[in-house]
């Protein structure tokens, strides 16, 4: 989380300033039944702002010397958004699902809550890159990684091993299955030894990766060329070409956001990346799982492939809007609605559900998209920026929960005396164990090991154990 910095910044005591707060910010329901975001309102009011169910009318009448939010997560389509922020009367905005047309207009700043900021197309940045304008874009990435890397690994393990669960559980419960005669004709295969291709090496696609070699899975992970040596160094397969990284794949998972959007065309850079070659090079009976942007795989691809049976699953999850007046449907998911009555039973579509319905960290994204926009007022400082930072404000890296994203130097100088001292024993004490035994002549070795062995493997244990919890494995930005 980003440090309250009210104590030494405060607001000039003349200025206003308004927050839009187009999104949920809380995600369990209070007692009146609703999505409660008290949690996140109270975080405001503690570092002094003002928090307003409804929108803002007289920005005049407001309180000065405060930063006031106003909470309207019911706003949804084009128009709405366009009424409400298209005549810059909101100086900043926080959203997380909601698409904001290039027509709105924030002056100071924009933050998605999660890490892709494809939908927060305002102008005012020059769109979801962040590559114009005069306002900050920025993002709050990590805080729902696990979230989503845990759905995704749900979806595979929904058909992967293939056991018809539902069907066993049925008959199991009506007394109709006789294991010793019957249980032979459902012979499945896990998912240790099979390969899963990985798009992206963010902070989704690394917990991912972990994830699945946890089960076994053999990793591979196309990502750009700077990431291959910790790619490689976490023991994962790196591929530099994507056709390269989808031959042979029993799963492919994409995580690797829209990329830079076009402006005179609108369309972005990764569409359609995940296409027929792509998905030909895949295991027959592959998985395909895009828990990420619904535009990043050719959909008319994907309807050749199920139809020929090459892709056995797909699960998608991408954004589902629909016009409160006239029902008409919109969002990247629209197009995998033709599937449907054809593929229906091999296809899993969520409307952009798997990173966005974990209450903690909507929470937490949300207390965190508050404190950069108080930065960026009261300091004029900016974390987690996206594409262009304005001239007249000073970038300060990336911020992520701890545990997620590559190790920084942050996470070097924070660790305590203890914690150093603790880590230089445990280099110490297994450097004399393994340098004996490297020393040591063949006659000597199993001497070494019959008294050693459970030492080296108890040292080895805690210092990986220790790594991981202080956050010191895995790339280093």
């Amino acid at each position: 989380m980003i440090a309250n910095t009210q104590a030494q910044d405060p607001i000039d005591p003349q200025a206003i300033y308004t927050v839009l707060i187009c999104d949920l910010i809380g995600l369990r329901f209070g007692s009146d039944g609703k999505p409660d975001p008290s949690e996140v309102r109270a975080h405001i009011e503690a570092k002094g702002g003002r928090f307003h169910v409804a929108g803002l009318d007289d920005k005049a009448a407001l309180e000065r010397g405060r930063v006031h939010f106003f909470y309207q997560p019911d706003l949804s389509t084009r128009e709405e958004l366009i009424e409400a922020a298209g005549d810059g009367r909101y100086d900043a905005v926080i959203a997380a699902a909601t698409f904001l047309p290039a027509e709105t207009v924030f002056p100071l700043a924009g933050v998605r809550i999660g890490a892709g900021t494809g939908n927060m197309g305002s102008r005012s940045w020059g769109g979801g890159s962040g590559e114009g304008g005069t306002a900050v874009l920025m993002n709050t990435p990590g805080i729902n990684s696990r979230a989503t890397a845990q759905m995704a690994m749900k979806a595979i393990l929904k058909v992967l091993p293939d056991l018809p669960v539902d069907m066993l559980h049925d008959r199991v419960a009506r007394g109709a299955f006789d294991t010793g005669r019957e249980l032979r004709d459902f012979p499945t295969e896990k998912l240790e030894g099979k390969t899963i291709a990985i798009i992206g090496y963010g902070n989704i696609g690394r917990e991912v990766a972990k994830l699945a070699r946890a089960f076994g899975m053999r990793v591979v992970i196309h990502a750009r060329p700077r990431h291959r040596d910790w790619i490689e160094a976490e023991g994962f397969v790196y591929a530099a070409d994507l056709a390269d990284a989808a031959k042979g794949a029993d799963v492919l998972s994409v995580h690797v956001g829209l990329g830079k959007q076009d402006a005179q065309t609108g369309r972005y850079a990764n569409a359609g990346l995940v296409g027929a070659d792509v998905l030909s090079r895949m295991n027959r009976g592959a998985v395909l799982v895009n828990y990420d942007r619904g535009e990043l795989v050719d959909v008319a691809a994907l309807a050749d492939a199920l139809n020929r049976g090459h892709v056995r699953h797909a699960a998608i999850d991408a954004d589902l809007f629909s016009d409160v007046s006239t029902g008409k449907l919109s969002g990247p998911m629209l197009p995998y609605l033709g599937l449907v009555e054809k593929h229906g039973a091999r296809l899993e579509l969520l409307p952009h559900a798997a990173a966005d319905t974990d209450h903690p960290s909507r929470v937490a994204g949300a207390k965190q998209a508050v404190d950069q926009i108080f930065d960026v007022i009261r300091r004029k400082t900016v974390v987690n920026a996206k594409g262009i930072v304005p001239p007249q404000y000073l970038s300060q890296g990336s911020a992520a929960p701890p545990g997620i994203g590559p190790v920084t130097s942050d996470d070097l100088l924070k660790l305590s005396a203890e914690e150093r001292s603790e880590l230089a024993d445990l280099c110490d004490r297994q450097t004399r164990l393994w340098s004996m035994l490297a020393n040591a002549g063949p006659d000597e070795r199993g001497k070494i090991v019959a008294e050693q062995g459970e030492e080296f493997v108890r040292l080895t244990n805690r210092f990986c154990l220790l790594a991981e919890t202080l956050n010191l494995r895995g790339p280093y930005q």
